[in-house]
C-alpha cells in the first residue's frame, strides 16, 4: 500500500530531474576544486544565495503546480537574461575606456619605433645617394678663375667656369654681403643651416597663396645644392640639400659659407660670384661697386633672368629698392642711407660689339692648359696684347662692316696684328662676339688667294731671279689645267716686280712651275705657315687653306729681316698669391731669308702699296708693303701688310661661304688695314723697310692703265727714289724704253728672262745663306742649294701654246 506523499517527497523529484543550467546553476553543485579557473569567491557566494532564493521558489511552487508544469517555465525563465549580468556589464564602462587608453599608448608607441625606423632608413637610402662625403669641401673645389690681363695690366676679361675672380670678404664692401643676407636670409648668423622659422613661415604664405611664392631655404642650403646636387625640385633632393646645409653649417665658420656663397651664386649672363656679376653688369670689380649696385647684384638672386639690368633695367631697379629697405629693416643702413641710394640711377654696360677682346680672352684661355697643364687654383696670365691697338682693330672692323658691308656683301670679318717679334698685339676674331664666339682669325681656314703670292716670288728670288726678271703673261696650261687673269686679259712681258704688284695670274703660275709646288709649299713652311699644303700648279694662286694668324705671322719676316718667329700672346702665368708658374722662355728666332733677298721682296711689296691692287692701304708717310688676296667668286678677301713696326693681317667673307659683291682685297680689306694702321701709327717714330736692294733697270717698268684687282689704277710712273723707305734705285738705263730681253740660244721661241747665269745678283756658288740663327749669337748655318740652272735652257718648253678650243671649252678648263 502506498505510502502518501510527504512534502520532502514533493520536492525531491524536482530536485533530482536533469536540467540544462547556466555555468552559476552548475557552481552550486561544486565543490571549490571542480569550480572552474577563475571564478572569484564573491561570484560563488552569489551562486550559492541565488541558488537557495530559487530553490525555495520551487518548493513553494511546488505545492501548487504540478511538476510537469514546472520544468518547461524554468526552461524559459533560464532562457531570459540575467539582470545581473546587465547590471555588471553597465557596472563596467570604466575599466573599457582604461582599457581604450592602454591600447592607444601601446600602439602609439609601436607606431613610433616603426616610424623611426623608416625615416632611419629613408636617411640612410639618401644619404647613400648622395656625393662622397670626401668630396664635400669648399674653398678648394671651386672652378679656377683666369685672369687674363693687357700688356699695360689691364683687365681683358676673366675666363673660366665662374667668369670671375674669387674675391675674400673682407675685401668686399660690408653692404654687399648685407644685401644678400637680408633679402635672402635674415637669420643667417642664428640659424643652423636649416631656419625651422623660415620653413614655417614660407609654409604659410605659400598656403595662404595657393602656390610657391616664398622658399624657406637658407643660404647654406643654396649653397649646398650649388655645390653638390642637381637642381631638381625634389623631395629627394630637398632631403639631401638640408643634410648638407647641416654638415657644412657644422664644419666651416658662417663667414667662410657666405664668401664660398658670394664665389659661386649665379647672377645671369654667364657670370657666376658677385665679381663676375659686377664685371659683367657694370664694369668694375666687386670691390668697387656702390650700394645701389650692391642693391642690384642681390637682387638678381630671385631671378636673374628677370632682374637682370641689362635685359629689363626698371624690374631691376624696382627689387633694388625692396633689397634697401630690407637693409634699411634689419638695421645694416640707415633711412637716409636708404634714401639716397634709391634715387641713384644704376645703367648697366652692354656687350661690347666687334671683339673687346673676347676673342682674345677665349683663345689664352685654351693656351693656358698648354703651358701650365691642368689648373686647381685661379691664375693672372699676362699677354702681348695692346689694349690700345686691341679696341682699335675692334672699331675698325665692326664700323667699317656696319657702314659698307651691306655695299659689298660681306657679313663677317677678322683682324689679327703682331710685331717683329711674333708677340700678337691685337686680334678680332669677329663682327659681334656677342652673336658669334667663333673666332675667325685662330680657327677658321680659308683660301688665301693672292695673299699667297709672295712666297712663290720668294721662292723664284732664292733660285736666283730678281725683281726685273722678266715673264710674259700670256695663256698658260699646266696639263689641263689653264689659269686666267683676274680682268680675263693679257699683258705681255712684265717684270716679276709688275706681275707681282698688279697680282698677276699667270706669272705666278709660270713661277710655281718652274720652281716645283713642293718648293714654294717648303718655302712658306719654313716662314710660319702650319697648315698643309697641297704641293700642285694651284698652289701658286693660294688654294690651299689657311687660317689668318698663321698667313700674318708668315708676313712677319719680310718686316724683321728674314727671321721666322712663331706668334705668341702669352708672357707669364702667376698665381693669385704671385707665384711664377710659367715664363716666356727667350727664343733665338732663326733667319730663314737672305737680307738681299728681304730687301728684294720689300721693293716689290711696298710697289702693290704705291702703285698696285694695295694702293688703298697706303699709309701716308709711313713705309709700308703688303699684298692683296682674292678668290674665287670673291669668296673671300684679303690684305696682309706690314711695316718695320707691325704686321697686320684682314679677312672679310661670309661664314656660309657664300659669294660677296664682288669685293677683292684690294677695297674693303685695305680700307679697314690702312685705317687700323694710321692709328697703330701715331705717334711712333718712322722706320724704313729692312733690306738695301736696289732697282737694277727702271726701264723694266712699264706703263699700265688698266688695274687687276676691282678697276684701281694700275702701274702709272717709274717708281720714284726712295719708295717704300728703301735706298734710292740704280737709275742706269740701256737707253730704251723697252724691255730689256734675252733670246733663249736653244728653242729661238720669242723673249724669255735674261740667263741668270750672267746677272751680277746671281751668286753662282749657290743660294744666299738662309736657315741661320739669330744675328744675336752669330752661329751659322748653311741652307738648301737650288739648281745651277736656273733659268736657263730655254725654260724647258714651258710656254707651251694653247690649243684651239670655243669659248665654252675654255671658260669650262680654264682658272681664275
Amino acid at each position: 500500500m502506498a505510502r502518501p506523499l510527504t512534502r520532502r517527497d514533493r520536492i525531491e523529484p524536482v530536485m533530482d530531474r536533469p536540467r540544462e543550467s547556466s555555468d552559476e546553476d552548475l557552481d552550486i553543485g561544486l565543490s571549490e576544486d571542480d569550480r572552474p579557473a577563475g571564478s572569484s569567491g564573491g561570484r560563488e557566494k552569489r551562486s550559492r544565495r541565488g541558488g537557495a532564493r530559487r530553490v525555495a521558489d520551487d518548493i513553494e511552487d511546488a505545492e501548487f503546480y504540478d511538476i510537469e508544469e514546472v520544468a518547461p517555465r524554468r526552461a524559459r525563465e533560464r532562457r531570459k537574461p540575467k539582470p545581473e549580468r546587465r547590471r555588471r556589464g553597465s557596472g563596467g564602462g570604466g575599466f573599457s575606456l582604461f582599457r581604450l587608453f592602454r591600447r592607444t599608448v601601446k600602439w602609439g608607441i609601436i607606431l613610433g619605433v616603426w616610424g623611426t625606423v623608416l625615416v632611419v632608413g629613408a636617411l640612410a637610402y639618401y644619404a647613400s645617394q648622395m656625393p662622397s662625403s670626401a668630396d664635400w669641401s669648399v674653398l678648394p673645389k671651386r672652378p679656377p678663375n683666369i685672369k687674363i690681363l693687357a700688356n699695360d695690366g689691364s683687365l681683358i676679361a676673366n675666363r673660366g667656369d665662374t667668369g670671375g675672380e674669387f674675391v675674400r670678404i673682407e675685401d668686399l664692401p660690408p653692404y654687399l654681403p648685407e644685401a644678400v643676407i637680408a633679402i635672402e636670409d635674415r637669420r643667417f648668423y642664428s640659424h643652423f643651416g636649416v631656419d625651422p622659422i623660415g620653413l614655417a613661415r614660407a609654409f604659410y604664405t605659400n598656403a595662404r597663396a595657393g602656390g610657391v611664392v616664398q622658399g624657406g631655404s637658407t643660404l647654406t642650403q643654396q649653397l649646398a645644392k650649388n655645390l653638390f646636387l642637381k637642381p631638381e625640385r625634389t623631395f629627394e633632393r630637398k632631403l639631401q640639400e638640408a643634410m648638407m646645409a647641416l654638415w657644412l653649417d657644422a664644419k666651416y665658420s658662417k663667414q667662410q659659407i657666405l664668401e664660398a656663397y658670394l664665389n659661386r651664386v649665379y647672377l645671369g649672363a654667364g657670370a657666376y660670384g658677385v665679381d663676375a656679376a659686377a664685371r659683367r653688369y657694370f664694369g668694375k670689380s666687386a670691390r668697387d661697386v656702390t650700394l645701389k649696385e650692391a642693391a642690384v647684384l642681390a637682387a638678381l638672386l630671385k631671378a636673374p633672368s628677370r632682374y637682370a639690368p641689362t635685359s629689363d633695367p626698371d624690374a631691376a631697379d624696382a627689387r633694388a629698392k625692396l633689397v634697401l629697405e630690407a637693409m634699411q629693416d634689419q638695421g645694416f643702413i640707415t633711412a637716409d642711407q636708404e634714401k639716397q641710394a634709391a634715387t641713384v640711377a644704376v645703367v648697366a654696360q652692354a656687350e661690347g660689339e666687334g671683339g673687346g677682346g673676347r676673342y682674345v680672352a677665349d683663345w689664352v684661355a685654351d693656351l693656358v692648359p698648354d703651358v701650365v697643364g691642368a689648373l686647381d687654383q685661379d691664375v693672372v696670365v699676362e699677354t702681348t696684347i695692346d689694349s690700345h691697338l686691341q679696341d682699335a682693330a675692334g672699331r675698325a672692323i665692326t664700323e667699317s662692316l656696319d657702314k659698307s658691308g651691306k655695299t659689298y656683301g660681306v657679313s663677317q670679318g677678322a683682324l689679327v696684328a703682331l710685331d717683329g717679334t711674333g708677340a700678337v698685339r691685337a686680334m678680332v676674331g669677329g663682327r659681334d662676339y656677342q652673336k658669334s664666339q667663333f673666332n675667325r682669325a685662330v680657327e677658321a681656314k680659308r683660301q688665301p688667294g693672292s695673299a699667297f703670292k709672295p712666297f712663290v716670288y720668294l721662292t723664284a728670288l732664292e733660285f736666283g731671279l730678281t725683281p726685273d726678271t722678266v715673264r710674259v703673261d700670256q695663256p698658260t696650261r699646266i696639263g689641263k689645267w689653264e689659269p686666267k687673269n683676274y680682268e680675263k686679259t693679257y699683258r705681255g712681258p712684265v717684270t716679276l716686280q709688275t706681275a707681282l704688284a698688279l697680282s698677276i695670274n699667270t706669272i705666278a703660275v709660270q713661277l710655281a712651275n718652274e720652281v716645283g709646288p713642293d718648293t714654294v709649299v717648303a718655302t712658306a713652311h719654313r716662314l710660319g705657315i702650319t697648315s698643309q699644303l697641297q704641293p700642285n700648279p694651284s698652289i701658286a694662286l693660294g688654294t690651299s687653306e689657311v687660317s689668318l694668324l698663321e698667313l700674318t705671322d708668315a708676313y712677319a719676316p719680310f718686316a724683321n729681316g728674314g727671321f721666322a718667329v712663331p706668334p705668341h700672346v702669352i708672357t707669364t702665368v702667376t698665381s693669385v698669391d704671385g707665384k711664377v708658374l710659367y715664363q716666356r722662355p727667350a727664343y733665338k728666332a732663326t733667319q730663314v731669308i737672305d737680307p738681299t733677298n728681304v730687301g728684294m721682296m720689300n721693293t716689290m711689296l711696298s710697289d702693290t702699296l704705291s702703285r698696285g691692287t694695295g694702293r688703298k692701304a697706303a699709309i701716308a708717310g709711313w713705309p709700308a708693303a703688303g699684298k692683296t688676296g682674292t678668290t674665287n667668286d670673291s669668296r673671300d678677301a684679303w690684305f696682309v701688310g706690314y711695316t718695320a713696326n707691325l704686321t697686320a693681317g684682314v679677312w672679310l667673307g661670309n661664314d656660309d661661304f657664300k659669294p660677296t659683291k664682288r669685293m677683292t682685297g684690294g677695297s674693303l680689306p685695305a680700307q679697314i688695314w690702312n685705317r687700323f694702321m694710321v692709328e697703330a701709327h701715331q705717334g711712333v717714330a718712322v722706320a724704313n723697310l729692312p733690306g738695301d736692294y736696289s732697282y737694277q733697270n727702271a726701264s723694266h717698268y712699264q706703263t699700265f692703265g688698266d688695274d687687276q684687282q676691282g678697276g684701281q689704277e694700275g702701274l702709272s710712273d717709274m717708281p720714284q727714289p726712295g719708295t717704300g723707305g728703301l735706298v734710292p734705285p740704280d737709275t742706269q738705263t740701256t737707253g730704251s724704253t723697252q724691255p730689256v730681253y734675252g733670246n733663249d740660244p736653244e728653242s729661238g721661241d720669242g723673249p724669255v728672262a735674261p740667263s741668270v747665269a750672267n746677272d751680277p745678283n746671281y751668286l753662282a756658288n749657290g743660294s744666299p745663306p738662309i736657315h741661320r740663327e739669330s744675328i744675336f749669337d752669330g752661329d751659322n748655318a748653311g741652307g738648301p742649294v737650288p739648281p745651277a740652272n736656273v733659268g736657263q735652257g730655254g725654260n724647258d718648253g714651258y710656254y707651251e701654246a694653247p690649243p684651239r678650243q670655243g669659248g665654252f671649252l675654255r671658260r669650262l678648263f680654264g682658272g681664275g
